[in-house]
């Protein structure tokens, strides 16, 4: 029983974690985009501000069954995802409920939430919405490609598809992936480039052309759902990125307060140097038509994630 309240401790503790950090960064994105552009930008909790007024405000557009459940499949998916990831290396607090075979699981569960996005903007029957699903899915196919060729380079190399035991191995040998396995590293970083879709990739919601796309018949608690989704899904796309490639966080030795408390802030070190890659990126790159960004992830990452897995086989 005393296991068993550690673990729900343990994710009810992540899943605070994953939506305030993650909704923190979002607002350091906003602010520090703002001030690239000569602008004075929002407070960095301004997501939060915006959270509350989105969730106490009603609507009264309905469009059938789909709509109600895109947000609730969204969170969902997000929080199962989390729950199957763990958060620091070996620690008792948030080792979750990752096993032997995760990376697979996750790899077909990191795609639930688009589907029910999807679907939820499909049947609202705005034109807008159509269009910025049908770009969201095509890219999606674009940057999947060399995503999971970096994570095929990864099982080879480890003979494990368990996260946790990638972990612990990079610890051991004291090398991070990023260096072992330059070229899945790579292949993964430009995977993420469409992940997060930030300029050049933002062509799924591009306001000035489809009036933030799939979410356009969206508003009040289904936006702030979304929002909510999006934001503790941000923090599993980064924290996986740790785990995989940057050794994740924490000794496995270590179990006391102080030394999960320090885990924390490495991982958070971590996490907000990964996040930045893109958006520096963003802040210089002109929006992609969808032709060009799935080129562009069939191009080099592609080649990049092929060359990774050969790496690994020799």
């Amino acid at each position: 029983m005393e296991d068993l309240a550690i673990k729900i401790l343990g994710a009810v503790l992540t899943t605070i974690m994953a939506f305030t950090v993650g909704m923190f960064y979002g607002g350091f994105v906003r602010k520090l985009t703002a001030r690239v552009q000569n602008r004075r930008g929002p407070v960095v909790y301004q997501n939060f501000i915006d959270l509350l007024k989105l969730q106490s405000k009603t609507t009264n557009i309905a469009h059938g069954f789909m709509h109600h459940m895109a947000p609730i499949w969204m969170i969902i998916a997000s929080l199962t995802t989390l729950m199957f990831l763990p958060i620091l290396n070996g620690n008792l607090w948030f080792p979750n409920i990752s096993f032997h075979g995760d990376l697979i699981f996750l790899l077909y569960m990191m795609v639930f939430g688009s589907l029910g996005m999807a679907l939820g903007a499909g049947q609202t029957g705005n034109p807008n919405s159509a269009i910025g699903v049908t770009r969201g899915l095509s890219q999606m196919v674009g940057f999947e490609i060399p995503f999971v060729m970096s994570l095929i380079a990864l099982m080879i190399q480890y003979k494990t598809t368990s996260i946790q035991d990638i972990m612990i191995a990079q610890n051991e040998s004291g090398i991070w992936n990023m260096f072992s396995n330059p070229f899945a590293f790579l292949a993964a970083l430009f995977a993420m480039f469409g992940m997060f879709r930030y300029s050049p990739f933002d062509i799924v919601g591009a306001p000035a052309e489809l009036a933030s796309g799939p979410v356009s018949e969206f508003g009040g608690k289904y936006l702030g759902t979304m929002m909510t989704a999006n934001s503790i899904f941000s923090f599993f796309k980064l924290t996986l990125y740790v785990n995989l490639f940057m050794a994740g966080a924490g000794n496995i030795n270590d179990v006391g307060i102080v030394a999960t408390l320090i885990a924390i802030v490495i991982l958070l070190i971590k996490t907000f140097a990964l996040y930045m890659v893109p958006v520096f990126y963003g802040w210089v790159s002109p929006r992609y038509r969808t032709e060009q960004a799935i080129r562009y992830f069939w191009a080099w990452p592609s080649a990049l994630g092929l060359i990774g897995i050969v790496w690994a086989l020799i």
